[in-house]
This record gives C-alpha cells, sequence and structure tokens, in this order.
C-alpha cells in the first residue's frame, strides 16, 4: 500500500540536513575554485593562498549565498500572490525595472550617494514593475494567469530597450558604465565584508517577513473567494506580498544584476519535495537558492579561469529548458 503524498515527504530534520550537506559542498567548491585552487587545508594559513580566500573568495562567496536566497524568496512569493507557477523576478519583469533604477542610480547626479541611491531607485523600478504586470494581467475584471506571463515578457523586453537607451544617452566609458553592463548579463560584485554581513542580515529579515505572509499565501492558493472567506483581505495583503518581493528583488539585482530562473528552479524543486506550505519553504528557499547561486558562481569563476562566465548565462543555460519541461508538463 503505499502512503499518502503527505506522509512520503521528508521530515524536516532531514530536509535540513541534506539542504545542509549541499550548501556545504557549494561553498566548499566556491571556497577553492578560481584562476588558483586553494585546498581547504589551506584556508586558516597566514599566507597569499589564505589570504584570497578570506579576503576576496569569503565575501564573495557571502554575497552570492545572499543573492540566491533572495531570488528564490522573491520567486516564492511572487509564484504564491499571482497563483501562477511560472512566476519569478526574472521573467515577470521585476528584475529588469530593479536594473533600471540603478541604472539611473549610476548614470545620473543625484543629491543622495549611489550607496543609497541605488537600493533606493532598484527597489522602486521592481515595485513598480510587479505592480504593472499585476495590473494588465487583471485587465477585464477576472484573473487571466497566462496573461500575467505574457505581460511580464514584454515588460521585461521594454525595460531592456530603455536601459539600453538610457546607455545611449547617458553612458561613458566610465567604471558606472561596465558595471551597468555586467548587470546586464549578471554577475556577483566583489563586495567588501560589511556589505556582505548586512545582505545576509537583510535575507534573514525577509525570510521572517514572508514566514510572516505564508497563512496569506496559503490562502491565496485556495482562490480568492476562500482567501477572502478566511479574513484575508486580497487586495492588501497582494500590496504587502509584493513590496517584500520587490525589496529582495532589488536587493539582488543590486549585488547580483539580471540573473534569471533562480526564482523559478529554487521554489520548484522545494514545492515538489518539501510541500506547498510557505511557512515550511521560505528558510528552504532561502538557502537552497544561496547554495545553487554559490556552486553556479563557482563555476562561472573557474570554467574558464581567469576569465569569468557571466553568471546570468549560465543560469539560463540551465533554467531554460526547466522552464521549456514546466511549460511542456503543464500542458492540457
Amino acid at each position: 500500500m503505499s502512503l499518502p503524498a503527505e506522509r512520503r515527504r521528508p521530515r524536516p530534520a532531514q530536509a535540513w540536513a541534506l539542504l545542509a550537506l549541499l550548501t556545504a559542498a557549494a561553498i566548499t567548491l566556491a571556497l577553492s575554485l578560481g584562476a588558483a585552487t586553494v585546498a581547504p587545508w589551506q584556508w586558516l594559513g597566514d599566507d597569499a593562498a589564505a589570504a584570497l580566500v578570506r579576503v576576496w573568495r569569503a565575501p564573495r562567496v557571502a554575497t552570492a549565498f545572499a543573492v540566491g536566497g533572495l531570488l528564490a524568496l522573491a520567486g516564492l512569493v511572487f509564484q504564491g500572490v499571482f497563483r501562477n507557477p511560472l512566476a519569478e523576478p526574472y521573467l515577470l519583469g521585476s528584475a529588469s525595472g530593479a536594473a533600471v533604477g540603478a541604472a539611473l542610480a549610476l548614470l545620473l547626479p543625484a543629491a543622495i550617494p549611489p550607496a543609497l541611491s541605488l537600493p533606493l531607485l532598484a527597489f522602486a523600478g521592481a515595485w513598480g514593475a510587479a505592480w504593472l504586470v499585476l495590473l494588465v494581467a487583471r485587465l477585464g475584471g477576472s484573473w487571466q494567469s497566462g496573461r500575467l506571463l505574457l505581460a511580464g515578457v514584454a515588460l521585461a523586453a521594454i525595460l531592456s530597450a530603455l536601459r539600453s537607451l538610457m546607455l545611449l544617452l547617458w553612458g561613458d566609458e566610465s567604471t558606472n558604465l561596465r558595471a551597468i553592463v555586467s548587470w546586464q548579463l549578471g554577475g556577483v560584485q566583489n563586495a567588501a565584508w560589511s556589505e556582505a554581513l548586512a545582505l545576509l542580515a537583510a535575507l534573514a529579515l525577509l525570510v521572517l517577513l514572508v514566514r510572516a505572509l505564508a497563512p496569506g499565501l496559503d490562502a491565496l492558493g485556495l482562490g480568492e473567494e476562500t482567501a477572502h472567506a478566511m479574513g484575508i483581505r486580497s487586495a492588501a495583503f497582494s500590496a504587502r506580498a509584493v513590496l517584500v518581493a520587490s525589496l529582495a528583488t532589488a536587493l539582488a539585482v543590486a549585488w547580483g544584476g539580471l540573473i534569471g530562473f533562480i526564482g523559478l528552479i529554487v521554489p520548484h524543486l522545494l514545492r515538489w519535495w518539501l510541500g506547498p506550505l510557505h511557512a515550511r519553504l521560505a528558510a528552504a528557499c532561502a538557502v537552497g537558492g544561496g547554495a545553487l547561486l554559490v556552486a553556479v558562481d563557482a563555476v562561472a569563476r573557474a570554467a574558464l579561469a581567469p576569465s569569468e562566465i557571466p553568471i546570468g548565462l549560465l543560469t539560463a543555460l540551465i533554467g531554460g529548458p526547466f522552464f521549456l519541461f514546466l511549460l511542456l508538463r503543464a500542458r492540457p
């Protein structure tokens, strides 16, 4: 006799043990590989190899973990709010909106320093893009899930063209221009330890916020009428959830650029494995997304060393086939 689906899922301790093992393997790989290979037993020395790991690779690994976790969290929330399993920051245009805001912060003179204006404008772009897609998907008074994806793809194309126009009008051969071009391809920035720790703290805070949203996301999954009967005001709740997902997207784009499909792959795999409850998925998505991007970043640095492959290219090679698989799987 086969067990019910819920009984076949792993216990929390088993799931977290495997996630911890995969995360440790990804971090070990990322700290060891690069233009120069540094074995784990060399990390704690006082020579140049140990300094390379402590000063450069370790904060980059921490940043990559935070960026991947933020993207996976944003994808989890967007999928829950829009009730579309294909929703994620890159496909919805939210990441492109954040990139436009970040480009504005660097290309145009501002009264506030770029360190502050960049995340603020990136958040405004991500939030505005997410709401625009939501409004288009709701045109006609009824929810059109398929329209959501088409609106996101169209908006992403428009924002990409707008970003290119901005580069033509205001760009030069400065460091800012090179940074924007790097964002278009996706790549974790070489953050200092202070920035990496701040991003990790933001990731932990957003996990708590998503857990607070979890009952509402679960209720929305049953339909708006059912959610309303359970006391969820869908409009107000959706506004809060989109705000949280947009903040996660903005932080990820500010330090990682346009990295697609992490927010699609990780929530899907973990939902198949752990079940649909968002309270269980929030922290798991943060850790799983972080581990995946750390591993991808390690491959990007080591495959063609000393050159680096843009991370966005690698995630597209992984996520594109996964996206097509989901489309074929959902075919009636």
